[in-house]
């Protein structure tokens, strides 16, 4: 009998039952627990069209956690910054 021949073969067997059981695991759903939807907040700040004063507005609701996410020009003559967080 070959005993070289069975090494081999329940080497194989052990990396295709590893492999298997890896696939199996991987494929099982997780579970999800339920989240609150998120809830934003807003804020429309008008600001004097002067580069050094919307930077400085910019700057001071970023470092606040503020996210700019329009800029709405209203009466054409102050722009107005729409933040949300």
């Amino acid at each position: 009998m070959n005993y070289g021949h069975v090494s081999v073969v329940s080497v194989a067997l052990g990396v295709i039952l590893v492999v298997l059981t890896l696939a199996y695991v991987a494929g099982q759903p997780f579970s999800v627990t339920a989240q609150e939807p998120k809830r934003f907040q807003y804020k429309i700040v008008e600001a004097i069209r002067d580069t050094q004063n919307m930077q400085t507005i910019l700057n001071e609701y970023g470092a606040n956690g503020w996210e700019l996410v329009a800029v709405s020009m209203g009466d054409m003559t102050e722009p107005r910054l729409i933040f949300k967080k």
